[in-house]
């Protein structure tokens, strides 16, 4: 049974790594895709009446949801493309990688949104969700292409310089940008300049 599974385990690697032309392709929509509702929600965000660390929180884990049931119909459209099935075992080994950051990250916006009344606090929570958001692309960087553990690690060393600039903010008690542009600009803007480079240096052609 052992020897089963670490055959199929086995089959999974190789079947990622022999396609990562092909998801490198596939990344290029759904980094586009997840740019461009950033930026639209951080730009909304700024808008409407949401300046305040709950209502932050519970409005970004919504934009969340939305970025990940587009990137899902995304894959399913490329799967069916490809005559594959949706929940491949190479798109499991992927979540499974991604999961752990991603689950931490919503742990630490639901402790801010319940414990930290004061708005401009979710200034140092948005460096936290780059490092970790950061740490979870570089997790599944390792069965996609390498491209995206380099993505990774530019979230995370952008969270640690706005982590660092926000903290030397408090201590002179300067109010920075908002919070809701530190989004727009990480993770609308990054993921939009990431998707748009993928887009143009497709070898052979443009993404599809």
């Amino acid at each position: 049974m052992e020897s089963k599974e670490a055959a199929a385990q086995l089959h999974t690697i190789r079947t990622l790594m022999e396609r990562s032309a092909i998801y490198r392709r596939a990344l290029a929509p759904i980094m586009i895709y997840c740019g461009g509702l950033g930026l639209l929600a951080g730009v909304a965000g700024d808008w409407l009446p949401l300046h305040e660390s709950r209502r932050f929180v519970v409005y970004w884990a919504g934009m969340a949801v939305l970025a990940l049931g587009g990137t899902a119909l995304l894959i399913r459209r490329q799967a069916g493309k490809a005559a594959e099935p949706f929940w491949s075992p190479p798109l499991r080994r992927v979540t499974q990688a991604l999961l752990p950051g991603l689950m931490v990250g919503a742990f630490a916006g639901g402790v801010v949104a319940w414990l930290d009344p004061y708005w401009y606090e979710c200034r140092f929570l948005v460096p936290v969700w780059c490092i970790l958001f950061g740490l979870a692309l570089h997790a599944a960087g390792f069965f996609m292409p390498e491209g995206l553990r380099r993505f990774g690690w530019l979230f995370i060393l952008v969270g640690w310089l706005l982590l660092a600039v926000s903290v030397a903010g408090e201590l002179v008690n300067l109010a920075l940008i908002q919070p809701h542009w530190l989004m727009a600009a990480t993770f609308g803007g990054l993921h939009l300049a990431y998707g748009i480079y993928l887009y143009f240096t497709e070898p052979g052609g443009k993404a599809t």
